[in-house]
C-alpha cells in the first residue's frame, strides 16, 4: 500500500504538512507522497490572475496517482478534497478515500458552494490578484490551536497565495461515487466546524471521530496513522 496526501487551500511544501503522519507510516513500511498543487504556486507559476488553477492541480495529483500501480489510499486535506474528487477518478490502483475535514463534491460542484455564508474571516482575498490566503495573525488560533509550539512557529513559513478562481471551478467527476471513502470529523476544527463537517460527511462511506483540530496529521499524527493503517 501506498498513501497519497493532497493537501488543503494556501499553503505549500505539502511534505511539511503531512510529514509527522508520513513518518510513522513510513517506520511501519508504508511509503507516501505529496503532489505538488500548481495553484499554490508550488511548480513555478505564482497563483493568480492567468495563474494555475483547479484543473492544473487535477492534473498534478492525477499524474502521480498514475505513477504507480501498487494499491493506493488517497488522504485529501480540506481543499483537497475537491481536486481528488475529479483526480482520483477511473485510477484502478486507488481503492480508498479518506477526508479530512473536507468535501465530497458532486459533479458539477464547487468550493464555493460548501461555505457558511459568507467570507471566511480568517481569509485574505485580494480580488485583482486573483490570489486568497489564510490571515498569519490568525493562523495558529484557527488551524493550529492543539499542536505543539514547534509546529505552530514553523507553520507560516509554509503558507502560499492561491488562485482564488479554485472556488468557483466545478469539479468534472466524484471519483467517491465509486472508490469507498472515510470521512474524518475533526471535532475541535476552527476553520470548518464540525457541525459542517459532519453535514459534508453524509456523503461518505464511513465516519470516524477524532478530538482534533483542523491539522491532526500534526497534531495527532499517531491517530491518523492508526486510521489509514486500518485501511
Amino acid at each position: 500500500m501506498r498513501v497519497v496526501f493532497v493537501h488543503g487551500a494556501c499553503v505549500r511544501d505539502g511534505s511539511w504538512w503531512w510529514h509527522r503522519t508520513a513518518g510513522l507510516l513510513r517506520e511501519r513500511g508504508v511509503s507516501s507522497v505529496t503532489p505538488a498543487l500548481p495553484s499554490c504556486g508550488e511548480t513555478g507559476l505564482p497563483g493568480g490572475v492567468g495563474g494555475p488553477g483547479l484543473t492544473e492541480d487535477v492534473a498534478a495529483v492525477r499524474q502521480v496517482l498514475r505513477n504507480s500501480d501498487e494499491p493506493t489510499v488517497v488522504v485529501a486535506h480540506s481543499y483537497g478534497g475537491i481536486v481528488t474528487a475529479e483526480a482520483a477518478a477511473g485510477i484502478a490502483s486507488v481503492r480508498h478515500l479518506v477526508l479530512i475535514s473536507s468535501y465530497l463534491p458532486e459533479i458539477g460542484q464547487s468550493l464555493s458552494e460548501f461555505g457558511d455564508g459568507g467570507p471566511a474571516p480568517f481569509l485574505d482575498i485580494a480580488p485583482e490578484a486573483g490570489t486568497f490566503g489564510v490571515r498569519p495573525e490568525l493562523l495558529v488560533e484557527t488551524f493550529l490551536q492543539d499542536c505543539d509550539p514547534e509546529v505552530q512557529a514553523q507553520a507560516a513559513d509554509h503558507l502560499a497565495r492561491q488562485s482564488v478562481r479554485v472556488t468557483g471551478q466545478p469539479i468534472g467527476a466524484a471519483a467517491w461515487q465509486q472508490v469507498p471513502s472515510t470521512y474524518l470529523v475533526c471535532t475541535q476544527d476552527r476553520g470548518t466546524p464540525p457541525r459542517l463537517q459532519r453535514e459534508f460527511a453524509r456523503r461518505a462511506d464511513s465516519v470516524v471521530e477524532l478530538d482534533a483540530g483542523h491539522h491532526p496529521f500534526l497534531s495527532r499524527p499517531t491517530a491518523v496513522r492508526d486510521l489509514l493503517l486500518s485501511l
